[in-house]
Order: C-alpha cells, then sequence, then structure tokens
C-alpha cells in the first residue's frame, strides 16, 4: 500500500523465506484487508484449505459456529494455511508491487527521530550498515525487535502460558470431521488446557495444545510426551488422530503474551504482536495483524505527505479498541464465563450465537455489535441467562 502510495520501501526480515511459523488458522475479517494490499488473489490461488467456522468441544458436548452466519457484513469464510507458504506469497507479492525485500538481516540498534529515524542493521556476515529512513515499521512478531531495543515492554495482565504444538500427516477419513473447521477442544480434567486441530491442505495438520506451565510439564519428560499424553484426554481429537503420523519436530512457545508501554513513538509504530500478543485461543494474530498495518498505513500515508495525523487517534485507539474486545473474549475463555456460553445450547435461542460468531470471525471493530461495543457486560448477560 506504501509503494502503490508513491513511497520506497525496504523490509528487513532476519531468516529467509519459506520458514516455519505457527498460526495457521486466519479469520474472515483479515480476508479485506488482505484486498485492500491487493494480496487477496495470490492467497486465493495459492491452494489453502477454505475455512468456515470453528467446531469448540469438551467431552460428549459440542457446538458448532458458522462464520457465514455472523451477525456482521463481510468475508464470511478464510483459509488455513501453512505459514511458510503464506508469508512467502505476501513477502513475494511485496515484491512484485515493489518493495524492496531484503533477507538475512537483523536489527540490532535503534535511533528514534521524528523526521530521520536511524537503524543499524548486521548482515549474516558480520557486516553492519545504517539505514536512515523517514518512519519505520516494526512487524517483527515474537521477536518484538523494537520493544526490547527501546525498553518499550509492560507487564501483561496474562498469566504465563505455553503450547506445544507439531504438525502430523494426519489420516482422518473423508466423512468423519468438516476439514472446513478448526477444531478447538477443552481438555476434560481441566478448562485451562485447551487444544487446537486445524486441518491444511494436502492431509496435513496443526494440532497443539495450551495451557499453564505447571499443568503441562507433568504429562512428561520431554515435549513429545507431554502432547502425547495430552492429546490421549482430549476425546475426539484423539479419536480423529489415532492414524496420525507426525511430519516436523514438536515444538514449544511460552510466555508469549505480551504488552508496550507504546505503540508509537518518534519515526516508529509497532504493528501485530510486535506491539502486543494476547492468546492464540481465537486465532486473533494475524488479524490484529493486517487491521494494524491498514490503520498505519493510511496514517503514515497522511504524515509522508506533509500532513500532520494523529497517530493516538487514527492508530492506537482504534486498534486497541479491537484488541480489548478480544482480551475480553479470551479472559472469558479461561475463567470459563465463555465456555459455560458455548457449551450451554442456549445461544441460539437466546438470538446471540450470531453476534459472537461476528467476533470469533474477527469482527472485532464492529460497533454495531453489542458484543464489541460492550463485551463484558454482554457476555456477561448471557452467562446469567445460560445458569
Amino acid at each position: 500500500m506504501l509503494v502503490d502510495a508513491g513511497f520506497s520501501v525496504e523490509v528487513l526480515e532476519r531468516v529467509h523465506f519459506p520458514r516455519f511459523s505457527i498460526g495457521e488458522s486466519l479469520l474472515p475479517q483479515a480476508m479485506e484487508w488482505l484486498a485492500e494490499a491487493d494480496l487477496l488473489r495470490d492467497v486465493v490461488e495459492a491452494g489453502f484449505q477454505h475455512k468456515n467456522g470453528a467446531i469448540f468441544r469438551c467431552g460428549d458436548k459440542e457446538e458448532c459456529f458458522d462464520f457465514r452466519t455472523k451477525s456482521a457484513n463481510g468475508w464470511g469464510t478464510t483459509f488455513q494455511v501453512r505459514r511458510d507458504k503464506f508469508d512467502d506469497l505476501l513477502a513475494r507479492g511485496a515484491v512484485r508491487k515493489g518493495a524492496k525485500v531484503s533477507f538475512g538481516q537483523t536489527v540490532v540498534a535503534m535511533q528514534p527521530d521524528p523526521v530521520m529515524p536511524r537503524l543499524t542493521v548486521r548482515d549474516e556476515a558480520g557486516a553492519e550498515r545504517d539505514i536512515t529512513a523517514r518512519f519505520v515499521l516494526d512487524a517483527s512478531g515474537f521477536g518484538r525487535v523494537l520493544a526490547r531495543l527501546l525498553d518499550l515492554e509492560t507487564p501483561t495482565s496474562f498469566p504465563n502460558r505455553m503450547s506445544i504444538f507439531t504438525h502430523v500427516e494426519d489420516n482422518i477419513p473423508v466423512r468423519a470431521y468438516d476439514r472446513n473447521k478448526i477444531l478447538i477442544t477443552v481438555n476434560p480434567l481441566n478448562n485451562e488446557i485447551w487444544y487446537w486441530l486445524i486441518p491444511l491442505a494436502d492431509g496435513l495438520c496443526s494440532m497443539g495444545v495450551v495451557g499453564k506451565p505447571e499443568h503441562l510439564l507433568p504429562y512428561g519428560s520431554t515435549r513429545e510426551e507431554q502432547l502425547s499424553a495430552l492429546v490421549a484426554e482430549s476425546g475426539l481429537m484423539s479419536e480423529l488422530l489415532v492414524n496420525a503420523k507426525r511430519v516436523r519436530d514438536v515444538g514449544e512457545i511460552s510466555g508469549y503474551a505480551c504488552r508496550v508501554s507504546s505503540l508509537t513513538g518518534d519515526g516508529y509504530a509497532l504493528l501485530g504482536n510486535a506491539g502486543e500478543f494476547l492468546d492464540p485461543v481465537f486465532s486473533s494474530g494475524v488479524t490484529i495483524a493486517l487491521k494494524s498495518a491498514s490503520l498505519a498505513t493510511h496514517t503514515l500515508i497522511k504524515q509522508l505527505n506533509g500532513e500532520a495525523p494523529d497517530w493516538d487517534v487514527e492508530f492506537s485507539r482504534p486498534l486497541c479498541r479491537g484488541v480489548e474486545v478480544f482480551r475480553a473474549y479470551v479472559s472469558g475463555w479461561y475463567d470459563g464465563s465463555l465456555q459455560k456460553i458455548i457449551f450451554s445450547g442456549r445461544t441460539d435461542a437466546n438470538q446471540v450465537k450470531g453476534m459472537i460468531t461476528s467476533v470469533l470471525a474477527g469482527y472485532a471493530w464492529d460497533e454495531k455489535n453489542p458484543f464489541v461495543r460492550e463485551p463484558d457486560k454482554y457476555l456477561g448477560m448471557v452467562k446469567s441467562l445460560c445458569g
């Protein structure tokens, strides 16, 4: 979008693409911003697994949320993607548009400045160079480059959690499960532990478990043992994966929840996970990242064209508005109130399922939806109605 507006853009990436990354399940709202960046066709034609909803499971209880029945206008379908291929597609799309993408580049220092911020970048041979720019956007995700270099990190309200995950050749029988939906399973013995099963194209699945370290680590001496023992307690997910074959080593991410003292400063802004990450439970990460990129781009174009935009009003506040909506749902998930609503079987009777589905589909900025305007209030009301 910046290139389309006539500006010179260089992307600095530490590793080389394609590379593995977790977080494969997109939300329909993300499609709008892919289209805005003229990258939607790249994604649609890539052959990814279609996604139209989510199935929540706990023991014998099951509830399906079909994103096509949401209350908000907009996309009701999206994709479940191999992130190595998806991220590489976006990078190549940026190059096609005219951006310069440089791989093997590590940002080791940052000098903020309202007019000419400066970066020190080290290549893989150890050579360093300085780059001056008119503005810097940090989209480094879990690397949180500027947050670390500029000491912007601040405590999060969420406790420490970890995820253990892998990819498998799932061998799920054709009619045993709807591959167009992600499966979210609550551990029947501890509702703070949950699992994801994300069907991908080519017969693969991303699978993982999330919980506090003290809840997961007693399940074995290795990550492989812990994941296997935990999946054995999952019910339907364990049954679906009875013939699965692991195709990559088990990975782990811990302490991923983060916040920063400010999303903007002199000559820079933080996008997506580089600013804040909540939790993987509702697959909000890519959606928040793309929303932040869209807001930042529109604001930055004004600034580069000589205007004086208010970054707090035009970027930080509207971005945080949706993040806080997701935060309410993540908090409700872990304190059990949202699980109570989901598994009550009464959301249809109360005619609120479409509005809750809208949030689960990523429409966390739709102020027409009362479950977006006042999420704590309305989730609390529905929880009371569920008994």
